[in-house]
């Protein structure tokens, strides 16, 4: 064994230099510091990792609750059996970003799904025998026993009238609500029908999906049942590949997820098949059938698409009514503008003279998605359309103003963007 170490010795230092040893101690230590940072960060990273899945992730309580609302008649839906007895449709993975709003990827029948529901109540179980009675009253308590049917049609004509304003074609959208209510289409609305849709429709995203069902890019409802609703899965839920986790986001250095995304992006004429959809999207919102809506965190990771490379709308949480913002905006007491915000980037202008909001948001979000397709579109552009490209961008990207003094303008610069990408794509593989 001692010969063994002194041949270990000759190998390992004789053909060094004496500078070279004396420098190795403190080659040793750093290569050991940086082998000890490197296992404290890893450790860090799984147990944030781990923790935040533990808070955000509920799928459990969202199930034991939906199911036993069900068992007990207060609710009622098109995927409750599938759920609850036939166990067809199961929750895979945890997607959720909020511990109060659960989403899931799934299977229901062997197709991929997107399972959504919330647990406001559920989140304070503490095994008291009153937490189920306290969410079936806050939650399931309209309508009430004894509604008729032309008072519960009444309700909800009154319900979208408050959050989408008056509009001419609001009695089909409370027909075609009333139809999906019907789960066992008999012609008739159950109390557990009604409650379970009147629930939902107090659901942003799910009022969104109501006031937008006819439109190609807004993700398919599939089921529901209580508050729980189930959606199409979107192939793609983000505009860009890599989502760095949020307590990852202060490690990994911008332009380097940057530049990973670039790599990994589709390529050019399907990104920008993918803005073609997204500024339809723009346009669909912009003044819809039932009014207009407001796009309040225009973020990559609310934007998808499919294998098609077709956009979707993989989360319209942030998607809210003009009603609605014009709402909380009237009245509100500010200092400066940014007082004036609703959600992330819905922004009005303050009267510092009378210290209260505008109700008119200033910036569209025409102007707010081309910020956002600045680097997605420029990055791999081909060379004779980029400094167009560029221009379209920058003058989408500097509009602002109040929406009724600007339709016009909003309207040419879209079709002018949409023009521009889809002569370059049209006649090609990718159109």
């Amino acid at each position: 064994m001692r010969s063994l170490r002194r041949l270990a010795h000759l190998v390992l230092f004789c053909p060094m230099s004496k500078g070279l040893q004396s420098r190795l101690p403190a080659i040793k230590v750093k290569y050991l510091f940086l082998a000890w940072l490197g296992v404290l960060v890893g450790s860090w990273a799984v147990y944030m990792h781990y923790s935040s899945y533990s808070e955000l992730c509920r799928g459990h309580v969202c199930h034991m609750v939906i199911c036993d609302h069900y068992r007990r008649g207060i609710i009622s839906g098109s995927s409750c059996k599938a759920q609850c007895e036939d166990n067809t449709l199961v929750l895979q993975h945890c997607l959720s970003s909020s511990p109060s709003h659960q989403v899931y990827s799934g299977v229901w029948n062997e197709r991929s799904v997107i399972i959504k529901c919330g647990v406001e109540e559920a989140l304070r179980i503490d095994g008291s025998p009153d937490t189920e009675l306290r969410r079936e009253v806050t939650l399931f308590d309209k309508p009430t026993r004894g509604t008729s049917m032309d008072e519960f049609r009444e309700m909800i004509n009154n319900f979208l009238k408050s959050n989408l304003g008056e509009q001419a074609s609001l009695g089909s959208l409370v027909g075609h609500i009333i139809t999906l209510a019907d789960v066992n289409q008999d012609g008739k609305v159950s109390l557990a029908e009604a409650k379970s849709i009147w629930a939902l429709l107090q659901v942003n995203e799910f009022l969104l999906m109501m006031a937008l069902h006819e439109k190609e890019h807004t993700p398919k409802l599939l089921g529901f049942c209580g508050d729980l609703y189930v959606t199409e899965r979107v192939d793609h839920s983000s505009l860009y590949r890599l989502v760095v986790p949020h307590y990852l986001q202060s490690l990994v250095p911008m332009a380097l997820s940057v530049n990973v995304n670039q790599w990994l992006a589709p390529a050019w004429p399907r990104r920008a098949r993918i803005t073609i959809g997204l500024l339809e999207f723009v346009e669909e919102v912009f003044h819809g059938s039932y009014g207009s809506f407001f796009m309040c965190d225009t973020s990559p990771h609310h934007i998808g698409y499919n294998k098609k490379y077709d956009c979707r709308m993989a989360d319209l949480h942030s998607v809210v009514s003009e009603m609605v913002v014009r709402r909380f905006l009237k009245g509100r007491r500010c200092e400066k503008n940014a007082d004036c915000t609703y959600g992330k980037d819905c922004t009005a202008t303050c009267d510092k003279l009378i210290r209260q909001c505008n109700t008119e948001v200033v910036q569209p979000n025409l102007a707010k998605v081309c910020r956002l397709l600045q680097d997605y579109l420029l990055f791999g552009a081909p060379l004779d359309l980029r400094l167009d490209l560029e221009k379209q961008l920058h003058t989408c990207m500097t509009l602002s103003g109040l929406a009724s003094q600007m339709e016009v303008h909003h309207s040419l610069v879209l079709n002018n963007l949409k023009t521009l990408l889809w002569k370059k794509i049209s006649n090609t593989k990718y159109s």
